[in-house]
């Protein structure tokens, strides 16, 4: 029988391990720990299982549950263990002592079996400690055979020798560095990563430990606020995914991000070409350590399996996923999609031509793993993304449910570590094993839709065929396209007409292609948007000026009459001066001037013509003063250019603006009155005022006939 897999699970009031397939069971010999317990962890071997309370630091055998050792760290928050499990890692929070100096939080401690609950601190073997304040990146990273550790401190990687950690056994010095990697294969190698900084791009070089004289690979790259370090499993080649905090583009609200391709020996180096727009949302690595997984793309996202030198031998379907995961012996790869999609899992048969072998439903899951013997997939829903249906639950890679447990605020679930070579490989898919009774009770409980309930549709829209617009694109829609702004983003895919800038009053700006808008110059391009629209305005009034010229409505030019004096509000420099003026809206309303001489003159010349026969002494002639002295001779005056016939006509005579003012309220009054007669007409029963303003019908049309309309 085959060593039965194991997982171990963390909620608000206890740790617990179970015994996964096929038995199905919680771990004999194990004592669950109540308590407020901070994590719990497995050694990367699988060898030892510890946990954190308030008072100290349990560590027990994974196999058979006994605890083994306690270690008297108080408020631990993160544990480590090293790649062979020889030393245990404990963080606390940053604190100060009563010197006010920092507390070494960061303490290695080395395993040691038996030792009593109650032996003193010095019992135990605590081989370094280190002030580590920030929680991210905590923890030293070993090699894989444990000889050398590092950590990372301002502008150098630290090494120290596993058995030493009170001396530097050596330094890599690199002017601004803030993250590194060390390779898990055997080849001792180290990647560092540099932001960019002061103008120069960022940069990830690849060191051999320990001759640090220069990097043995390198690529220099923009965009590239921070990384993700993925080695393979040899340790030959890494990906490196860069990211940025703003998208400069505007595609996008979180960032850019690329795929980057470097080889240890600097043989090959390359950036990886995607052939869809959008974020890359997940890259995994094969156990072959030969191929790799990405999902980039806005949804649906695509899938492509790579090999290592970024060349692409395959590529899934569409669909929303955000997720790929290969199995421990690489035959299956899952594509899934979580967090806010729908949480599909699609499995997939590498072996087999990338046959498709199933689909699972894993709504709400927040955690997904395959289990050491690469047949089953664990899923869970923990706190605190989802406070409701915690649980966990082990499905078998052909899509059935064999395990489910739930829980209340559950924290954290985990994988025991196996050697795949404690699962030999055989055929996965048969036999199929025998379900567990709580998967059979959870089916049971579950309510299977007899009808798959699609997407609401207003009743004037159903039983027709959805617009592309409305489809994914593997659904047969059309593809997304990024307009390049964080805006609305109408317009895209069909999804209506972009909108247009409009001032309410304003004139509408022509519509593109209905031949009247003008052509933008080479130029409008650099210009701002208060310039553009002011250039707008102006070539506007000048197509209208030139309308109303060609048509002879050019008013003649302004003339002062006889004895007027000159505005005082305005230079004649100033009035020719038209192309100067400052710039106004379309709703600008001239303010009412004072009055001016004139005004009064023409007021006067118009009060003469109205009263002919009142008596005015006769007008000098041109050879007579009023002294009766004969005027000088004068040269005829030059020939002018004839004046406009200008007639002043009386405010009582017809046809004056008065008249048509008040002929039009009086039409106004006489279509009320109309609009009453026929309501009363329809039964509706009217006010006295109303009825009053009926029975004035007469009087206003005998009002209409004085002015001189007619019907």
């Amino acid at each position: 029988m085959a060593v039965p897999t194991q997982f171990a699970y963390r909620t608000s009031k206890y740790i617990g391990a179970v015994d996964a397939a096929p038995v199905y069971q919680p771990l004999p010999g194990f004592t669950r720990p109540e308590g407020n317990l901070r994590c719990c962890v497995y050694s990367p071997c699988g060898r030892y299982f510890a946990w954190a309370s308030l008072e100290r630091v349990t560590v027990a055998d994974a196999s058979i549950g006994h605890v083994i050792t306690t270690l008297p760290a108080e408020n631990v928050f993160e544990l480590g263990f090293s790649p062979l499990g020889s030393f245990i890692i404990t963080w606390q929070r940053p604190s100060k002592d009563e010197n006010g100096d920092a507390v070494k939080n960061l303490k290695v401690w080395t395993v040691l079996e038996g030792e009593a609950p109650g032996a003193e601190a010095d019992e135990y073997t605590v081989v370094g400690r280190f002030v580590q304040k920030s929680q991210t990146g905590w923890n030293l990273q070993y090699t894989f055979d444990e000889r050398y550790c590092a950590r990372v401190v301002t502008n150098e990687i630290q090494f120290y020798e596993s058995q030493d950690l009170a001396t530097v056994w050596n330094k890599l010095r690199v002017e601004g560095v803030s993250d590194f990697a060390v390779s898990p294969g055997k080849n001792h190698s180290i990647a560092v990563f540099v932001p960019e900084r002061k103008g120069q791009p960022a940069a990830v070089k690849v060191y051999n430990v320990p001759q640090f004289d220069g990097p043995v690979s390198q690529k220099n790259f923009f965009k590239g606020d921070k990384v993700q370090l993925k080695w393979n499993n040899e340790g030959t080649t890494l990906i490196v995914l860069a990211q940025t905090e703003v998208d400069r583009s505007g595609k996008s609200y979180y960032g850019e991000t690329t795929l980057y391709l470097l080889s240890a020996n600097g043989g090959f180096d390359s950036r990886i070409e995607l052939d869809k727009d959008g974020p890359i949302h997940d890259v995994t690595w094969s156990p072959n350590s030969k191929e790799f997984g990405v999902v980039y793309g806005y949804m649906p996202a695509k899938t492509t399996i790579f090999d290592t030198r970024a060349k692409a031998t395959h590529s899934f379907a569409l669909g929303p996923r955000n997720t790929i995961l290969f199995s421990p012996h690489g035959r299956f790869v899952l594509v899934a999609g979580f967090g806010n999609l729908a949480g599909q899992m699609d499995i997939y048969d590498l072996e087999k031509n990338y046959q498709k072998i199933c689909t699972i439903e894993a709504s709400n899951a927040s955690v997904c793993e395959w289990s050491p013997d690469g047949k089953h997939i664990l899923t869970a829903t923990t706190s605190p993304r989802l406070r409701v249906d915690n649980g966990v639950r082990i499905w078998h890679v052909t899509g059935g449910l064999m395990y489910n447990e739930n829980l209340q605020e559950l924290y954290h679930v985990i994988w025991r570590p196996q050697n795949p070579t404690a699962h030999p490989v055989e055929d996965p898919l048969h036999p199929l094993p025998t379900p567990h009774a709580s998967a059979l009770e959870y089916l049971g409980t579950v309510k299977t839709p007899s009808k798959p309930a699609g997407a609401y549709r207003p009743p004037g829209a159903r039983g027709q065929v959805t617009p592309l617009a409305f489809k994914r694109e593997d659904e047969g829609g059309a593809a997304y396209v990024s307009n390049g702004s964080l805006s609305l983003g109408i317009g895209v895919n069909g999804f209506g007409k972009p909108r247009k800038r409009e001032v309410p009053g304003a004139e509408l700006a022509p519509e593109e292609g209905d031949g009247t808008a003008t052509n933008a110059a080479d130029g409008d391009e650099q210009l701002s948007k208060a310039a553009l629209k002011n250039k707008k305005k102006r070539e506007s009034k000048k197509a209208k000026d030139a309308a109303e010229k060609a048509a002879g409505l050019t008013p003649a030019p302004e003339k002062s009459l006889p004895g007027a004096f000159p505005s005082p509000s305005r230079s004649p420099e100033r009035k020719d001066r038209k192309g100067h003026e400052r710039n106004r809206s379309r709703g600008y309303v001239e303010p009412r001037p004072h009055s001016r001489p004139e005004r009064r003159d023409a007021k006067r010349h118009q009060d003469q013509q109205q009263q002919p026969n009142l008596k005015t002494p006769p007008a000098p002639t041109p050879t007579t003063k009023s002294n009766g002295v004969p005027p000088p001779q004068k040269a005829p005056p030059k020939e002018s250019p004839p004046q406009p016939d200008v007639t002043v006509t009386s405010p009582g005579s017809a046809g004056t603006p008065s008249q048509d003012k008040k002929t039009r309220a009086l039409l106004k009054k006489l279509r009320a009155i109309d609009d009453l007669k026929m309501r009363r007409a329809g039964g509706e029963k009217l006010e006295g005022t109303q009825i009053k303003k009926m029975d004035t019908e007469d009087e206003v049309r005998k009002e209409l006939e004085a002015l001189g309309w007619n019907e």
